[in-house]
């Protein structure tokens, strides 16, 4: 049984928004008994050939909230993605709410500021978020307890967020059919993220499990919810009792034969920003591209 509080009593209301062209979930979460709600993994869009950003995702995310009249409290991003650009900046302009993240985005801020060669002026102390979590810190979204599970592995500061009796995994963990996510980037490493897979299995059965990407494997229709239950016992990477030593020679097998995202490089600059694209010394909005980098 897992060490951390949850209240499986609270059932939260979660709306789903699909992003098409990343693949990604972005949530909306309300507190059963009050208007507050959090949004979790916003989106923001991006065409990268032309440089052009714009906000479709989160505009729908946006009248979403608006049109139910609901009050946003938090904007949490479960981990620095390297396969989409936050909009969390742009959704707290509109709505406002608290960014928050956890606590070890100071590491990925300071191998990726290397890097990018990114300035002094470039900040390697998660201090453009508005809150870092460390592993058991619990907030509140309206009088809905939320909690902030550390789960390393994927990336050095990857939580899970637990709101009632659902858990937000980010890439911890995917659908029981797509099994889980790669641990090759800087910082990962495939038996932390087996570990980390086993405290988010070790809720209760019934909690309810949303994920942050789904890629429809074998032609399925996409799907982002499961259980821990279903998880435990299906799923392709992790379940049915698999060892450690398997799923990281897998693991490691199997990252090896990956390339990389395609929106890797805009997606770290802007996310390890909190969602705000860098600019040049003029004051542009400005990405760079590190040759031979990563």
């Amino acid at each position: 049984m897992t060490d951390y509080p949850v209240n499986m009593t609270i059932q939260p209301q979660v709306q789903a928004f699909f992003d098409e062209a990343t693949n990604t979930i972005s949530y909306i979460v309300k507190d059963p008994n009050s208007p507050s709600c959090a949004i979790v993994d916003s989106v923001m869009d991006i065409d990268y050939a032309s440089g052009r950003i714009t906000y479709g995702h989160a505009d729908a995310l946006i009248a979403a909230i608006e049109t139910q009249g609901l009050k946003l409290e938090w904007i949490i991003e479960t981990h620095v993605h390297a396969d989409h650009l936050s909009a969390a900046p742009y959704i707290q302009q509109k709505l406002g709410g608290k960014i928050g993240i956890g606590s070890k985005i100071m590491v990925v801020q300071d191998t990726f500021g290397k890097i990018f060669n990114e300035g002094t002026e470039f900040q390697r102390d998660g201090s453009q978020f508005d809150a870092l979590f460390e592993d058991g810190d619990t907030y509140m979204i309206g009088t809905m307890p939320a909690l902030a599970m550390y789960t390393p592995g994927h990336t050095p500061a990857c939580m899970v967020h637990v709101m009632g009796d659902a858990a937000f995994v980010g890439d911890t963990l995917f659908m029981p059919d797509g099994g889980s996510a790669r641990a090759d980037f800087p910082g990962g490493d495939a038996g932390t993220l087996y570990d980390s897979i086993h405290k988010v299995l070790a809720l209760p059965d019934e909690m309810r499990l949303f994920m942050c990407h789904d890629y429809g494997p074998n032609g399925r229709d996409i799907a982002w919810e499961t259980t821990v239950g279903e998880e435990k016992a299906h799923n392709i990477h992790v379940g049915g009792g698999k060892t450690k030593e398997d799923f990281v020679k897998f693991r490691t097998e199997r990252d090896a034969q990956l390339g990389m995202p395609k929106l890797i490089i805009p997606s770290l600059q802007v996310n390890m920003r909190a969602g705000t694209i860098p600019t040049d010394k003029d004051g542009r909005p400005m990405l760079k591209v590190p040759v031979n980098g990563l």
